[in-house]
């Protein structure tokens, strides 16, 4: 879990962390810009109404465009702890919520043999035996053998936690249907313990790239935001966040070559971590502006599948032109 960063201003809660929630919308798009994460009005909107409603948020869009990095962000601006459970096919309750640790109960049972054999001493058969010991039994199914999993971890936390469920689409709708008491009651039923409830609500951020359609019951528990490709305008400004220093006019061409890259029929488009990557090469490489023979030479950077790179190689020279057309207004240092 990241340990929560300090800010000015704000009550410590009883763990030392601070918790100041923001008052406006607007006061929490100025903490994630603080945060290093440039986020849009409808999006900071969204965040600050789940965050005051207490309910879900579920980010959606496509793969690349800052919904993980929402939930990092929103850990830092609030001051709060990140807890992040990854999504993947086959995810089930013993990795997401809780597991007994079977080799340390196996080990005080050798440790404790002989109290167990002094629990079954007159018993005459082994039912008997078994009704002896079962009053123990429950000593076995303790806290102390508890594995928390990360949404246990997060109801559990006596701070308040930004717990991410990242990529929820990957998992199998079993799973999604396991959430639901999570996301309605901010609780979970453990069959041995009974159930838990959330200590302090978490803020619980859910993403999906719509690799499969989300059910109904999911999204009625959730608030929703719909994060996109950022306009020009918000992606020069993540790249001069992301890379303090870089010159205006290549940072234009920069946008605008990848944006029209994203235009095109492409097996997978180029994110905003891929625009990052590639202005951070061009750095390295002592470049100043976008030309062919830059472009050509670390496509590699910015697209990840050969097909995609023969069909954009085809259009360098229109693409080199809208980078040119983009940076022509803006200064060179």
């Amino acid at each position: 879990m990241t340990p929560p960063p300090d800010h000015d201003g704000g009550a410590l809660d009883d763990r030392g962390a601070r918790d100041d929630t923001p008052a406006t919308a607007a006061e929490l798009d100025a903490r994630l810009s603080a945060a290093r994460y440039i986020s849009d009005p409808a999006t900071s909107l969204a965040l600050w109404l789940a965050l005051r409603m207490d309910r879900p948020l579920l980010l959606e869009g496509p793969a690349g465009v800052g919904k993980t990095d929402l939930a990092r962000a929103a850990a830092e601006a609030l001051g709060r702890g990140l807890i992040r459970l990854q999504c993947y096919e086959g995810l089930d309750e013993a990795k997401a919520l809780y597991e007994w640790d079977y080799a340390k109960q196996m080990l005080y049972t050798q440790l404790l043999r002989d109290a167990v054999a002094k629990e079954i001493v007159g018993a005459a058969s082994l039912a008997a035996a078994a009704r002896a010991i079962a009053g123990s039994e429950a000593s076995f199914f303790s806290e102390h053998f508890l594995i928390a999993r990360p949404l246990l971890a997060a109801l559990r936390s006596a701070a308040p936690v930004v717990l991410l469920i990242d990529e929820v689409d990957r998992a199998d709708p079993e799973f999604e249907a396991f959430l639901l008491e999570v996301l309605s009651d901010m609780q979970v039923t453990i069959p041995e313990l009974g159930t838990i409830r959330a200590a302090r609500p978490p803020l619980v951020l859910l993403t999906t790239n719509a690799t499969r359609e989300m059910t109904e019951a999911l999204r009625r528990r959730c608030l929703h935001a719909f994060l996109d490709y950022p306009p020009p305008s918000r992606e020069v400004a993540i790249l001069k966040v992301a890379l303090p220093g870089i010159e205006p006019r290549l940072a234009a061409q920069i946008v605008a070559f990848v944006g029209a890259l994203r235009a095109m029929d492409l097996r997978k488009s180029p994110a905003i971590s891929e625009t990052i990557d590639w202005a951070r090469a061009l750095l390295l490489l002592g470049k100043r502006a976008v030309t062919p023979e830059i472009a050509r030479d670390t496509l590699g950077v910015l697209l990840k599948h050969q097909s995609d790179r023969g069909d954009a190689e085809a259009k360098l020279g229109a693409l080199v032109r809208a980078a040119e057309h983009a940076g022509a207004g803006e200064p060179a240092t």
